[in-house]
């Protein structure tokens, strides 16, 4: 090879090579600066890992700084889930009773760390899950299928109360509960069912009752008002009342008399009593 081409090879092969250093060392930087910072999402708190450790900040919605390939940094949801679920329990009175739970929660944001070091992410299943089924099992038991029904409100106020104080030991506050249904056996509900009809019949009946005394007692007072009514008049019926009824009869008779005797073909003359002044 001549030596005057290997001469003018040697600098375009250092040019070359301080060209690809320069591009892995930019690289690098770039690879640096993108690990070194961090975006928290509206509604997600950061939980800081340094080396594996949980750190004790959290880190709040927007851009952040981390050491790289030191520090990582998990997302975890802090708005308001919700948990639904059937859970099945005894009741007072030994009926087996099929409870449907709509759940509503959100994890603590300040203490998201906490739950994370203590928990994990799987905390619906390992905590919300298992507290509700605890919770309606211990208030459950407390009440009778038919309590259950017609205390519906004061029931779940229980089981509020109940499996707040759970989850708040695990950093999670409960917003709301509700119980969208009672499932019962198909005896009970048949008994119920029963007893429904059962009752109405006995109320209507009542109700006959009572219409039939009060038309009896209506029935008597008519009947007293009417014995006292003949009794008042029988009380009038004097003999100068008699005497005045018979007058009036007479004057009214004669007004109608037009002068002339009746036509008659036998018997006796009707005699009209006219005494001349």
């Amino acid at each position: 090879m001549d030596s005057g081409k290997v001469v003018n090879m040697v600098p375009k092969f250092k040019m070359s090579k301080g060209l690809i250093t320069f591009g892995l060392v930019a690289l690098i930087l770039l690879i640096v600066m993108l690990n070194a910072f961090v975006i928290v999402n509206a509604g997600q708190r950061g939980i800081v890992l340094q080396l594996g450790a949980v750190r004790p900040v959290v880190l709040t919605e927007g851009l952040h700084f981390k050491m790289p390939f030191i520090q990582d940094v998990v997302h975890v949801d802090v708005r308001v889930q919700k948990s639904q679920s059937d859970q099945t329990a005894a009741s007072k009175d030994l009926q087996i009773v099929t409870t449907t739970v709509a759940v509503n929660f959100h994890l603590e944001p300040s203490q998201a760390n906490k739950l994370y070091q203590n928990v994990g992410l799987a905390y619906g299943e390992r905590i919300v899950d298992p507290a509700i089924g605890e919770a309606v099992k211990a208030i459950t038991a407390q009440y009778t299928a038919e309590e259950l029904i017609s205390k519906r409100s004061e029931v779940s106020a229980k089981i509020k109360e109940t499996l707040s104080l759970k989850l708040a030991t695990y950093y999670m506050i409960l917003d709301e509960i509700n119980i969208t249904e009672f499932k019962f056996s198909e005896e009970f509900n048949n008994a119920i069912e029963q007893k429904q009809i059962a009752e109405q019949q006995a109320l209507k009946a009542n109700l006959d009752l009572q219409r039939i005394e009060i038309e009896a007692k209506q029935k008597i007072e008519q009947a007293k008002a009417e014995a006292e009514s003949l009794r008042l008049q029988k009380q009038e019926v004097t003999a100068e009342l008699v005497k005045l009824r018979e007058i009036e009869a007479q004057i009214k008779a004669i007004e109608k008399w037009d002068g002339k005797l009746p036509n008659v073909t036998g018997g006796a003359v009707p005699f009209v009593d006219v005494n001349a002044q």
